[in-house]
């Protein structure tokens, strides 16, 4: 039984719906949607959304994860990055996140299309913040460097889980080590770009594995840190095994704040991309 802080307060569903036809009559994707998100009508009815490229087929198998999976992914809509700023411009969006499927099937692994989202989202919104959730890209520097060259003001990439875990909820091809690795090369590409990675609990991680990873991704050089309740989608996905309480969720978020991370959100709704954290993060770009 979920406890009693897992309930969504009701939010105004006008935003959401005027959202939710825009999306639709474009043929864009969002991860809200795919990954079953919990917060998608508080987020949508703040107007804020995160935009998933690349179609809507992973060709990873991670066991916790809600969107549709196949070897070869969906075709590409060469229009996406034109189509995606066009929304981010009409709705006024001051801070955008763009995330996407893994695209193993593709050549570049559709690190181009990725870097020409965000390069579009600039060039017709100039002062739209733009964060980007990106896969590991097999750790290929190449990829990595064509993403980062497009300037996003934040990148993004998540461990998921801890170390012990990561064989448990993740694709065989998605490493720890090497998820780390990705983070910290951002920042040999780019110095002056903030990173960001997220992790899940309760799928059986002991709080020292947490602090452990924590201090992994410190060692990254990673700025700032989601922490959110895993809650498993329908279907055969990985188990859960523990309701995180908000009271471990601060424990954790005031430890992590000690490491040094800018900034922490962590609570038992908290997702990636939440839009808690954008504002925060959005002041301090802004600042620097």
């Amino acid at each position: 039984m979920k406890p009693e802080w897992l309930t969504i307060k009701p939010a105004s569903t006008e935003k959401y719906a005027e959202i939710k036809q825009t999306v639709s009559s474009l043929n864009l994707h969002t991860v809200c949607t795919e990954a079953q998100c919990p917060n998608i009508t508080e987020c949508w009815s703040s107007g804020t959304a995160t935009f998933m490229v690349l179609g809507e087929t992973c060709t990873r198998g991670c066991t916790f994860c809600a969107v549709s999976k196949s070897a070869k992914g969906s075709s590409v809509d060469i229009l996406e990055p034109y189509k995606l700023a066009e929304v981010v411009k009409k709705w006024g969006l001051s801070y955008v996140v763009v995330t996407s499927v893994c695209r193993d099937d593709m050549e570049d692994q559709g690190s181009a299309h990725f870097a020409k989202c965000v390069e579009e989202i600039k060039k017709l919104t100039p002062n739209t913040l733009v964060e980007v959730l990106i896969p590991d890209f097999r750790g290929d520097s190449g990829c990595l460097a064509k993403v980062v060259a497009s300037k996003p003001d934040v990148v993004g990439h998540n461990i998921e889980t801890v170390e012990r875990l990561t064989s448990d909820a993740r694709d065989r091809r998605a490493q720890y080590r090497q998820s780390l690795q990705v983070l910290a090369n951002v920042k040999q590409i780019d110095p002056t770009r903030y990173t960001k990675s997220a992790m899940m609990l309760g799928i059986g991680e002991t709080d020292e594995e947490v602090l452990q990873a924590m201090k992994d991704l410190r060692e990254a050089s990673v700025d700032f840190l989601a922490m959110g309740q895993y809650l498993k989608p329908k279907g055969h996905h990985l188990e859960l095994k523990e309701y995180v309480t908000p009271a471990k969720f601060e424990y954790f978020k005031q430890k992590a704040l000690g490491m040094g991370f800018l900034y922490v959100a962590s609570g038992p709704f908290v997702r990636s991309s939440y839009k808690a954290g954008e504002h925060f993060i959005a002041a301090i770009v802004n600042r620097k």
